[in-house]
Protein backbone atom coordinates (compact mmCIF):
# COMPACT_ATOMS: atom_id res chain seq x y z
CA UNK A 1 0.00 0.00 0.00
CA UNK A 2 1.35 3.49 -1.24
CA UNK A 3 0.63 6.48 1.48
CA UNK A 4 1.41 9.78 -0.57
CA UNK A 5 2.17 12.64 2.07
CA UNK A 6 1.69 16.30 0.00
CA UNK A 7 4.11 18.72 2.26
CA UNK A 8 2.47 22.18 1.75
CA UNK A 9 4.09 24.19 3.70
CA UNK A 10 7.09 26.45 2.40
CA UNK A 11 9.10 26.27 5.61
CA UNK A 12 11.51 23.06 5.10
CA UNK A 13 11.52 21.64 8.30
CA UNK A 14 8.78 23.46 10.34
CA UNK A 15 5.34 21.86 12.25
CA UNK A 16 3.65 21.14 9.11
CA UNK A 17 6.76 18.96 8.60
CA UNK A 18 7.33 17.19 11.61
CA UNK A 19 3.44 16.28 11.58
CA UNK A 20 3.29 14.70 8.45
CA UNK A 21 6.43 12.86 9.00
CA UNK A 22 4.95 11.92 12.15
CA UNK A 23 2.02 10.33 10.24
CA UNK A 24 3.96 8.34 7.71
CA UNK A 25 6.54 7.27 10.11
CA UNK A 26 3.29 5.50 11.72
CA UNK A 27 1.98 4.46 8.15
CA UNK A 28 5.27 2.74 8.29
CA UNK A 29 4.98 0.81 11.24
CA UNK A 30 2.26 -0.65 9.66
CA UNK A 31 4.18 -1.93 6.27
CA UNK A 32 3.34 1.27 4.05
CA UNK A 33 5.20 2.16 1.76
CA UNK A 34 5.45 6.16 1.50
CA UNK A 35 6.73 8.94 -0.13
CA UNK A 36 6.54 12.91 -0.29
CA UNK A 37 5.93 15.57 -2.30
CA UNK A 38 7.30 18.60 -0.88
CA UNK A 39 5.39 20.81 -2.91
CA UNK A 40 7.94 24.31 -2.45
CA UNK A 41 10.34 22.43 -3.81
CA UNK A 42 8.69 21.45 -7.00
CA UNK A 43 8.18 23.43 -10.63
CA UNK A 44 4.65 23.99 -10.33
CA UNK A 45 2.72 26.38 -12.78
CA UNK A 46 -0.65 27.71 -11.88
CA UNK A 47 -3.33 26.93 -13.47
CA UNK A 48 -3.67 29.38 -16.55
CA UNK A 49 -7.67 28.27 -17.47
CA UNK A 50 -6.91 27.03 -21.02
CA UNK A 51 -9.60 24.46 -20.64
CA UNK A 52 -7.42 21.84 -22.71
CA UNK A 53 -7.98 19.33 -19.56
CA UNK A 54 -11.81 19.50 -20.08
CA UNK A 55 -11.57 19.16 -24.00
CA UNK A 56 -8.33 16.49 -24.08
CA UNK A 57 -7.58 15.26 -20.38
CA UNK A 58 -4.49 16.72 -21.02
CA UNK A 59 -2.38 19.52 -19.31
CA UNK A 60 -0.22 21.14 -21.94
CA UNK A 61 1.78 22.54 -18.85
CA UNK A 62 5.09 21.14 -18.76
CA UNK A 63 6.27 21.06 -15.54
CA UNK A 64 6.51 18.16 -12.26
CA UNK A 65 2.57 18.03 -12.33
CA UNK A 66 2.96 16.68 -16.00
CA UNK A 67 6.37 15.31 -15.23
CA UNK A 68 5.73 13.58 -11.52
CA UNK A 69 2.94 14.65 -9.54
CA UNK A 70 0.21 12.97 -11.81
CA UNK A 71 1.24 9.65 -11.70
CA UNK A 72 1.93 10.01 -7.90
CA UNK A 73 -1.10 10.84 -7.53
CA UNK A 74 -2.71 8.17 -9.39
CA UNK A 75 -0.33 5.82 -7.76
CA UNK A 76 -1.31 6.26 -4.12
CA UNK A 77 -4.07 4.35 -2.13
CA UNK A 78 -4.06 6.96 0.76
CA UNK A 79 -3.24 10.79 -0.02
CA UNK A 80 -2.02 12.94 2.94
CA UNK A 81 -2.19 16.67 2.91
CA UNK A 82 -0.51 18.37 5.48
CA UNK A 83 -0.83 22.44 5.06
CA UNK A 84 -0.16 25.57 7.28
CA UNK A 85 -3.58 28.23 7.04
CA UNK A 86 -2.57 31.31 4.95
CA UNK A 87 -5.82 33.68 5.22
CA UNK A 88 -8.40 30.41 6.30
CA UNK A 89 -6.52 28.13 3.29
CA UNK A 90 -3.25 26.74 2.17
CA UNK A 91 -0.37 28.63 0.72
CA UNK A 92 0.05 29.73 -3.00
CA UNK A 93 2.49 26.70 -3.61
CA UNK A 94 -0.05 23.79 -2.48
CA UNK A 95 -2.93 26.09 -4.25
CA UNK A 96 -1.19 25.56 -7.68
CA UNK A 97 -1.17 21.76 -6.83
CA UNK A 98 -4.50 21.91 -6.32
CA UNK A 99 -5.90 24.16 -9.07
CA UNK A 100 -3.98 21.89 -11.65
CA UNK A 101 -5.61 18.89 -10.45
CA UNK A 102 -8.80 19.90 -12.76
CA UNK A 103 -6.84 17.61 -15.08
CA UNK A 104 -8.15 14.38 -13.20
CA UNK A 105 -11.28 16.47 -12.46
CA UNK A 106 -12.10 16.68 -16.25
CA UNK A 107 -10.67 12.78 -17.40
CA UNK A 108 -13.44 12.03 -14.04
CA UNK A 109 -16.26 14.12 -14.91
CA UNK A 110 -16.13 15.19 -18.91
CA UNK A 111 -14.61 12.23 -19.73
CA UNK A 112 -16.29 9.75 -18.13
CA UNK A 113 -13.15 7.89 -17.34
CA UNK A 114 -12.72 5.39 -14.33
CA UNK A 115 -10.06 5.40 -12.28
CA UNK A 116 -9.10 1.50 -11.52
CA UNK A 117 -8.15 2.86 -7.56
CA UNK A 118 -11.14 5.45 -7.54
CA UNK A 119 -13.44 3.19 -5.31
CA UNK A 120 -10.60 2.87 -2.81
CA UNK A 121 -8.18 5.19 -2.41
CA UNK A 122 -8.44 7.71 0.48
CA UNK A 123 -7.61 10.91 1.48
CA UNK A 124 -6.91 12.72 5.03
CA UNK A 125 -6.19 16.19 5.81
CA UNK A 126 -3.23 17.19 8.54
CA UNK A 127 -3.86 20.98 8.86
CA UNK A 128 -2.38 23.81 11.85
CA UNK A 129 -2.67 27.48 12.59
CA UNK A 130 -1.66 30.12 14.84
CA UNK A 131 -4.50 31.32 16.23
CA UNK A 132 -7.82 30.07 17.67
CA UNK A 133 -10.05 31.39 15.78
CA UNK A 134 -13.50 29.61 15.69
CA UNK A 135 -13.71 29.51 11.75
CA UNK A 136 -10.02 28.80 11.19
CA UNK A 137 -10.31 25.66 9.26
CA UNK A 138 -13.46 25.90 7.24
CA UNK A 139 -11.65 27.40 4.07
CA UNK A 140 -9.28 24.71 4.37
CA UNK A 141 -11.87 21.82 4.53
CA UNK A 142 -13.69 22.94 1.65
CA UNK A 143 -10.51 22.84 -0.61
CA UNK A 144 -9.83 19.54 0.71
CA UNK A 145 -13.41 17.70 0.28
CA UNK A 146 -13.46 18.94 -3.42
CA UNK A 147 -9.28 18.15 -4.08
CA UNK A 148 -9.81 14.68 -2.88
CA UNK A 149 -13.17 14.53 -5.18
CA UNK A 150 -10.75 15.83 -7.89
CA UNK A 151 -8.10 12.97 -7.62
CA UNK A 152 -10.40 10.37 -6.96
CA UNK A 153 -10.33 9.72 -3.33
CA UNK A 154 -12.49 9.42 -0.45
CA UNK A 155 -12.17 12.06 2.27
CA UNK A 156 -11.65 10.07 5.78
CA UNK A 157 -10.90 13.08 7.99
CA UNK A 158 -8.86 15.42 8.92
CA UNK A 159 -6.69 16.63 12.23
CA UNK A 160 -5.96 19.91 12.89
CA UNK A 161 -4.27 22.12 15.50
CA UNK A 162 -4.91 25.73 16.70
CA UNK A 163 -2.14 27.99 18.40
CA UNK A 164 0.63 26.25 16.40
CA UNK A 165 2.78 29.08 15.81
CA UNK A 166 6.54 28.69 17.35
CA UNK A 167 8.87 25.65 16.22
CA UNK A 168 8.51 22.53 17.74
CA UNK A 169 5.09 23.27 18.73
CA UNK A 170 3.31 20.62 17.14
CA UNK A 171 6.26 17.79 18.62
CA UNK A 172 5.24 19.12 22.33
CA UNK A 173 1.44 19.05 21.65
CA UNK A 174 -0.16 16.78 24.09
CA UNK A 175 -1.93 14.18 22.99
CA UNK A 176 -0.31 14.40 19.25
CA UNK A 177 1.18 10.44 19.34
CA UNK A 178 -2.39 9.21 20.50
CA UNK A 179 -4.44 10.99 17.42
CA UNK A 180 -2.08 10.01 15.06
CA UNK A 181 -2.05 6.75 15.72
CA UNK A 182 -5.99 6.26 15.80
CA UNK A 183 -5.80 8.44 12.42
CA UNK A 184 -3.25 6.15 11.21
CA UNK A 185 -5.47 2.93 12.64
CA UNK A 186 -8.50 4.06 11.01
CA UNK A 187 -7.27 5.41 7.56
CA UNK A 188 -5.24 2.15 7.05
CA UNK A 189 -6.58 -1.00 8.82
CA UNK A 190 -9.73 -1.45 6.54
CA UNK A 191 -7.27 -1.84 3.45
CA UNK A 192 -4.14 -3.45 5.20
CA UNK A 193 -4.91 -7.46 5.32
CA UNK A 194 -5.45 -7.18 1.17
CA UNK A 195 -3.56 -9.80 -0.92
CA UNK A 196 -0.49 -8.28 -2.62
CA UNK A 197 -0.01 -9.53 -6.94
CA UNK A 198 2.50 -8.22 -9.02
CA UNK A 199 1.70 -8.47 -12.83
CA UNK A 200 4.61 -8.77 -14.55
CA UNK A 201 5.59 -8.73 -18.50
CA UNK A 202 7.74 -7.77 -20.85
CA UNK A 203 8.38 -4.09 -20.92
CA UNK A 204 5.55 -3.08 -18.75
CA UNK A 205 3.78 -1.41 -20.64
CA UNK A 206 0.82 -3.28 -21.97
CA UNK A 207 -0.48 -6.33 -20.71
CA UNK A 208 0.52 -6.04 -16.94
CA UNK A 209 -1.16 -3.05 -17.08
CA UNK A 210 -4.10 -4.23 -18.16
CA UNK A 211 -4.18 -7.02 -15.98
CA UNK A 212 -3.52 -4.74 -12.99
CA UNK A 213 -6.19 -2.13 -13.98
CA UNK A 214 -8.87 -4.72 -14.02
CA UNK A 215 -8.15 -6.27 -10.72
CA UNK A 216 -8.07 -2.61 -8.72
CA UNK A 217 -10.99 -1.60 -10.53
CA UNK A 218 -13.28 -5.06 -9.48
CA UNK A 219 -11.19 -6.07 -6.25
CA UNK A 220 -9.35 -3.49 -5.03
CA UNK A 221 -10.89 -4.01 -1.28
CA UNK A 222 -8.97 -7.17 -1.19
CA UNK A 223 -6.53 -7.54 -3.25
CA UNK A 224 -3.40 -4.92 -3.72
CA UNK A 225 -2.00 -4.89 -6.82
CA UNK A 226 1.07 -3.44 -8.42
CA UNK A 227 2.58 -3.88 -12.26
CA UNK A 228 6.23 -4.01 -13.84
CA UNK A 229 8.39 -5.30 -16.77
CA UNK A 230 11.54 -6.53 -16.97
CA UNK A 231 12.92 -3.68 -19.67
CA UNK A 232 10.57 -0.96 -18.81
CA UNK A 233 8.76 1.39 -21.35
CA UNK A 234 9.13 5.27 -20.06
CA UNK A 235 5.31 5.47 -21.11
CA UNK A 236 2.07 2.88 -21.22
CA UNK A 237 1.16 1.90 -24.90
CA UNK A 238 -0.78 4.13 -26.45
CA UNK A 239 -3.21 1.03 -28.43
CA UNK A 240 -3.68 -0.49 -24.90
CA UNK A 241 -4.73 2.59 -23.72
CA UNK A 242 -7.14 3.57 -26.56
CA UNK A 243 -8.53 0.31 -26.05
CA UNK A 244 -8.68 0.25 -22.13
CA UNK A 245 -10.74 4.09 -22.73
CA UNK A 246 -13.19 2.26 -24.80
CA UNK A 247 -14.35 -0.02 -21.61
CA UNK A 248 -14.27 4.01 -19.81
CA UNK A 249 -10.91 2.84 -18.00
CA UNK A 250 -8.44 5.77 -17.24
CA UNK A 251 -4.87 4.66 -17.79
CA UNK A 252 -3.57 8.24 -17.78
CA UNK A 253 -0.67 9.16 -15.91
CA UNK A 254 0.38 5.56 -14.57
CA UNK A 255 3.72 4.70 -15.92
CA UNK A 256 5.74 1.34 -16.67
CA UNK A 257 8.37 0.28 -13.49
CA UNK A 258 11.02 -2.00 -13.54
CA UNK A 259 11.29 -5.46 -11.19
CA UNK A 260 14.20 -3.67 -9.29
CA UNK A 261 13.50 -2.93 -5.43
CA UNK A 262 9.76 -4.33 -5.87
CA UNK A 263 10.69 -7.81 -4.26
CA UNK A 264 11.65 -6.12 -0.76
CA UNK A 265 9.23 -2.80 -1.12
CA UNK A 266 6.18 -4.80 -2.37
CA UNK A 267 6.78 -7.91 -1.33
CA UNK A 268 4.03 -9.67 -3.74
CA UNK A 269 2.37 -13.42 -2.73
CA UNK A 270 1.59 -13.83 -6.13
CA UNK A 271 3.55 -12.72 -9.42
CA UNK A 272 1.22 -13.13 -12.28
CA UNK A 273 3.69 -13.42 -15.68
CA UNK A 274 1.74 -12.38 -18.62
CA UNK A 275 3.02 -13.55 -22.41
CA UNK A 276 5.14 -16.23 -24.41
CA UNK A 277 8.16 -13.58 -23.20
CA UNK A 278 7.42 -12.56 -19.75
CA UNK A 279 7.83 -16.75 -19.07
CA UNK A 280 11.59 -16.47 -19.39
CA UNK A 281 11.62 -12.93 -16.94
CA UNK A 282 14.16 -13.87 -13.97
CA UNK A 283 12.45 -13.14 -10.39
CA UNK A 284 15.78 -12.68 -7.61
CA UNK A 285 14.19 -12.23 -4.47
CA UNK A 286 10.78 -12.82 -5.11
CA UNK A 287 9.28 -15.93 -2.72
CA UNK A 288 5.70 -15.30 -3.70
CA UNK A 289 3.92 -18.45 -5.50
CA UNK A 290 4.07 -17.81 -9.12
CA UNK A 291 1.28 -18.21 -12.06
CA UNK A 292 1.64 -18.21 -16.28
CA UNK A 293 -1.18 -16.46 -18.14
CA UNK A 294 -0.84 -17.46 -21.67
CA UNK A 295 -1.54 -14.01 -23.89
CA UNK A 296 -0.74 -14.21 -27.86
CA UNK A 297 1.76 -12.19 -28.96
CA UNK A 298 -0.08 -9.48 -30.78
CA UNK A 299 0.73 -6.02 -33.12
CA UNK A 300 0.66 -3.30 -31.13
CA UNK A 301 -0.34 -1.16 -33.81
CA UNK A 302 -3.23 -3.14 -33.78
CA UNK A 303 -6.21 -2.17 -32.02
CA UNK A 304 -8.39 -4.92 -32.80
CA UNK A 305 -5.45 -7.44 -31.56
CA UNK A 306 -5.06 -5.25 -28.55
CA UNK A 307 -8.99 -5.33 -27.82
CA UNK A 308 -8.86 -9.36 -28.52
CA UNK A 309 -6.18 -9.03 -25.85
CA UNK A 310 -7.78 -7.02 -23.37
CA UNK A 311 -10.81 -8.81 -23.13
CA UNK A 312 -8.85 -12.18 -22.80
CA UNK A 313 -7.23 -10.67 -19.78
CA UNK A 314 -10.66 -9.14 -18.14
CA UNK A 315 -12.02 -12.76 -18.55
CA UNK A 316 -8.58 -14.30 -16.60
CA UNK A 317 -9.00 -11.59 -14.03
CA UNK A 318 -12.59 -11.88 -13.30
CA UNK A 319 -11.81 -15.33 -12.90
CA UNK A 320 -8.65 -15.26 -10.51
CA UNK A 321 -10.48 -12.41 -8.41
CA UNK A 322 -13.09 -14.63 -7.77
CA UNK A 323 -10.68 -17.21 -6.03
CA UNK A 324 -7.84 -15.23 -4.80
Amino acid sequence: MLVLGIQGSPRKKGNTSHLLERFLEEARSRGCRTTTIDVDSKRILPCKELVVCEKKGICPLRDDMHDEIYTLLRKADVVVMATPIFFYNVPAQLKALIDRSQTLWARKYRLSLIDPKRAWRRGFLLALGATRGKNLFEGVQLTTKYFFDAIGASHEGSLTYWKIEKPGDIAAHPGLADDIREAVSRLIDPLAGRKRVLFVDADGACLAPMAWAYTQKLAGDRIDADFAGLTPMPILDPTMESCMKEKGIDMGFFRPQGLTGLAESFAPERIVLLGETARTIPLPGFTGEVIAWDIPEFDREDLEQARSARDRIEELVRHFVEIA
